[in-house]
This record gives C-alpha cells, structure tokens and sequence, in this order.
C-alpha cells in the first residue's frame, strides 16, 4: 500500500509511454518485408496495425505527395553499414482514412543494419509532428510572403526578379516588372481609415492574381505598391497585361465594411533584359515609368522606352547622388545668406539661407542647380537637417542675426526635424527667436491639417512662420487664417516683369491686400531693379528680397 492507504500505482509499461508522447517504434524485416510494430499504433498514427503488417501495406498510407519516404532513405543511401548501422531521419506526411482523409504530418528516426549486399533490416520510431510541422510552414509562409496580401513579400519578389533577369539573359529570352500603384490610396486612408485602405490593397491584389498566367510572380512592393514579374514578358505581352490589370481593378467597385469604393491603378513597366540587366535597374525605371503614368492622369500604363537624353540624365543624376553623399560626409554643404530688407529703409530685417553645394574641385554650386534633383532622389531630408545645423550655429555665433530657412514638404511631415530644433530651443530659448521657418504654400495648402499642427509647433517654440512663394497656390482666406503664419513671401514670378505688366501689379496688389487683412507682413521676392521698388511701394509690400537690394553670401553678414 502507498502512504495514503490506497494501492501503489503501476509502472507505466512501454506501449504507455510512447503513446503519452505520441510515438511508436518498429522493427522492419527487409528479406519478408515484414513490420512489427511497438506502441499503440491506432492511438498514435489512426491505422489499425492489422492494416499494415509489411513495409509495403504501410507505405500505401503515405500521401501522395511526399517527395521522400522511408524506402528512399534506405535503400537510396550512399552510405555503408560498418556494423554500428546507418542513421537516417526523415519527415513525410500520412492519410490514415484514405487519400482524401486528414493529413498527418510524422517524423521518422531509424537506423537500417546491412552486409555486403545491402541492407537487411531496419528499426526505428515514427512521431506525430502535424503541430510542428503547421507551425514550420507559417513562418516558412511568413518569411517569403506578406502578411496582408498573401503573396510574396518585397525581398522574395526581388529575389525572383534577380532569377528572372538572370534566366532571360541565359536563355535569350524576355521578362518584364510591373509596379502596380493605387491611386489616390492616401485619401483612402484619411477617408476611410487604414484599416479600409488595407482591405483596398488586398482586393486589388487578388483582383490582379486572377489575371496572372502560369509562371507570372506577385507580390507587394511597397506600402501602396504591388509588382507583377512577366515571364515570356515582350512589348506585346507587356502591353495586354497591362491592359488586363487596369481593367480589372477598374470594372468593379471594392466592397468593405464602409461602403463600395471606386479604385483605379497606374502601372509603370520595363521589358528586361533590353532595357534593364540588374534589380536596381529593373525597379528604377519600372517606378519611373510608373511616375510618368500618373502625370498623365490616373488609371494609366506606361511602359520604359530607351531614350539617349533619358540615359544621360539618370547618369548626371547618379553622379550627382554620389557627390550629395560625400559632400554631406565631408562638410562640403555650405550657407549663403540674402537680405531681406525693409522697402522703405532698405535696412535688413532678416537673411534668407541658401543652400550651397562644394564640390571637390572648390566650385561653389547654388540650390537651384541641384535642389530639384536632390528632393526627387530622396536628399530633401538630408539637406534640410545639414542646413538647420548650420542656421542654428550662425544664431549661436551672432544672438542679434535673424535667419529665414526654408523645409521641404517631406521634412515639415516627419518629427526628426522638428525634434532636433526643439533639443536645440531647450538648451537655449532664444535661439528659436532667431528663426523664421519658410514652407511653401502648395504643399501647405495640400494637408492643411498636417501644415497647421507643424506651424503650431513651430510658434510654440518661439519661431516665426513664413508662407513661400505665395500666390502659386491662391490660398484663401480661411486657410491663412487656420495656419497662424507672420509673413507671405510674394511669389517671383508675379514680380520679376511687375514695372511692365499690367496683370501681375493687379495680382499683387490682390495679395497683399490678403495678407494686411490677416495681420501679415509681406516680402516680394526676386526684385531686380528700382522700378519695381516704387511699384511695390505703392502696392503696400513691406519687405523685398532679390538683386536690387544684395545677393546671397557666404559669409555671416556683420552685425
């Protein structure tokens, strides 16, 4: 009897034991083909040991498509049984109740013992792994594949491009990459919420796998973005499938929780190897492609035409990448700075910082000349942290200097900017006092939300706010009011030909007629000559800006 007055316990015999961890052992007799079995064989794998007394009655349970199985470990073996036997291990799956019956997933571990000729016998033990092996395939799944859509992932995609170039070039044959990008696929986030928009992506991309051929890859490229690689991809092939894609992601509204939404896709493409031999080849021009598509209105294909001129501009703009990245790494981006200065005084009230570009050889390389590039190869970022850093440094050196520094679009909508300058105005307040901050008002105007909680910010630390090239985007008066700003800088271009043109001094004059009902104060840019001093005199401009009254730089001008 045990402690508690009742009968000990029975040892927990062999058969138990395997079956507790869901295993069974056999002994394989090759000269009869004959298995004794060890455990309890219909608990664990679901066949009744009568069923399968020989290797080869077992071997009818195996599934269909395994692409190993025991047989092949042991009598494929390339190894000899030296009289220890030879190990092998191996996974398959098993359909207990029949080809059409569940799949069970099994891990077999054995060893066969042979001579001279061959194997003889064989022991081992079978496991039931379905769990394992389930969860094994997701993240198998997961590693190739994206999560939302279902199909594969950017790094798998690029692999199967990379493969898909490499087999064309080999095989003298075509393919071709398709970047499929929604339209308007921000409005549907701030419309309907990210969760509508991620049923949107998903929609589209099925509705385009149901029109993919055999051989034909799918995958997301990017937050908005899918991708189709072509095989047999020639400019005919290209064009239809194109054609196909555009159609069907148009034909039918998508249908989510929130209502039907009309989704239409612009799709940039390229033939390889022709007119692309590498990945970053293939992606740049399939995404420039896909750029020039939407410039001609959405719902558009556009497949990559060489072109010498185009060629040469991409050559001028990778060197031009190259300089940007070590003139960033060696200090090589300097300020200039431009008076802004009272029309009536002609004092300056405040410089205008302009970015300059040294290049190696010491020539000195204004904004305008590589600006524009730099903002559509991705430097916009880059080039506004360096000239903030700089800003920030003048102000320290001379407190009296005011300084008006210009953000892109893409900066005034990420926080690292904004951060840095808030570390820089805790450490010291009145730095930020130094500062106007110049956004433009295209870009304003286009997520007046975003712009007016970035110009909130900004005022609280201390910084004034300027609206650039005003008048480009006929701000109306509500907006000037929501944004809290100080001063509208009057665009160029309504004041280069002002002494002579008619319609521009009418504009003007509208314009600041605008701001002085807001409380603003007004600069006119690029004022060239006296003529259009006294003009804008009468007009009511407070401040100019432009060759008449001092160009930009380099030097801290003296207090």
């Amino acid at each position: 009897m045990n402690a508690d007055g009742g009968m000990p316990a029975s040892p927990m015999s062999a058969v138990d034991v395997l079956s507790s961890v869901g295993e069974v052992t056999y002994q394989w007799s090759l000269s009869d083909d004959a298995i004794a079995w060890g455990g309890d064989v219909e608990g664990v794998l679901g066949i009744a040991i009568a069923a399968i007394p020989s290797g080869r009655s077992f071997a009818a349970y195996n599934d269909s498509g395994n692409v190993t199985s025991r047989h092949d470990a042991v009598f494929g073996s390339a190894l000899a049984d030296r009289g220890l036997g030879v190990h092998f291990q191996i996974e398959y799956g098993l359909r207990p109740r029949g080809p059409d019956g569940l799949l069970l997933w099994v891990e077999e571990s054995g060893r066969w013992y042979g001579d001279g000729r061959g194997p003889q016998r064989v022991v081992g033990v079978i496991r039931v792994i379905t769990d394992r092996h389930e969860r094994e395939q997701k993240l198998a799944f997961r590693s190739s594949h994206d999560e939302l859509t279902g199909y594969f992932n950017r790094a798998r995609l690029l692999e199967l491009l990379a493969e898909a170039i490499a087999n064309a070039q080999r095989f003298q044959a075509s393919t071709a990459f398709l970047v499929i990008g929604i339209d308007n696929f921000r409005l549907i986030n701030d419309a309907y919420g990210y969760d509508v928009a991620d049923d949107v992506l998903a929609a589209v991309a099925r509705r385009v796998a149901s029109k993919l051929r055999g051989g034909d890859a799918l995958g997301r490229f990017s937050g908005n973005k899918l991708a189709v690689i072509l095989q047999g991809g020639d400019e005919r092939t290209i064009r239809a499938a194109g054609e196909r894609f555009l159609k069907v992601v148009r034909d039918e509204v998508v249908i989510t929780d929130h209502g039907s939404i009309a989704v239409t896709v612009s799709i940039g493409g390229v033939v390889m190897p022709r007119n692309a031999r590498t990945v970053p080849e293939a992606i740049a021009r399939a995404e420039e492609s896909l750029h020039t598509a939407r410039q001609l209105g959405f719902g558009r294909f556009v497949t990559h035409a060489h072109a010498p001129d185009r060629h040469a501009e991409r050559k001028a703009n990778a060197a031009l990448s190259t300089e940007l990245v070590a003139a960033l790494a060696e200090d090589r981006i300097r300020l200039a700075f431009q008076p802004i200065v009272d029309i009536a005084t002609r004092r300056p009230v405040l410089y205008e910082v302009l970015l300059r570009l040294v290049l190696a050889s010491g020539q000195i390389v204004p904004a305008g000349a590589f600006m524009p590039i730099a903002e559509r190869l991705g430097f916009a970022r880059l080039l506004d942290h360096r000239a903030l850093a700089l800003a920030l440094a003048a102000c320290r050196s001379r407190p009296d200097l005011r300084l008006s520094l210009n953000v892109s679009p893409d900066t005034a909508s990420e926080p690292t900017w904004l951060a840095l300058l808030s570390e820089a105005a805790r450490a010291a307040p009145d730095l930020a006092r130094q500062l106007t901050i110049e956004i433009t008002e295209s870009s304003a105007i286009r997520n007046l939300d975003e712009a007016t909680q970035f110009v909130a910010s900004l005022k609280a630390l201390g910084c004034d706010v300027a609206f650039d090239d005003f008048g480009a985007g006929y701000t109306s008066f509500r907006n000037l009011r929501q944004l809290d700003i100080d001063i509208v800088k009057i665009d160029g271009a309504f004041v280069e030909a002002i002494g002579s043109n008619r319609e521009d001094q009418v504009f003007v004059r509208a314009l600041v007629e605008l701001a002085k009902a807001c409380d603003l104060r007004t600069v006119a840019e690029k004022v060239g000559d006296e003529a259009s001093v006294a003009i804008l005199a009468t007009l009511g401009v407070d401040l100019i800006q432009g060759s008449v009254v001092g160009h930009a730089e380099l030097e801290i001008p003296p207090g």
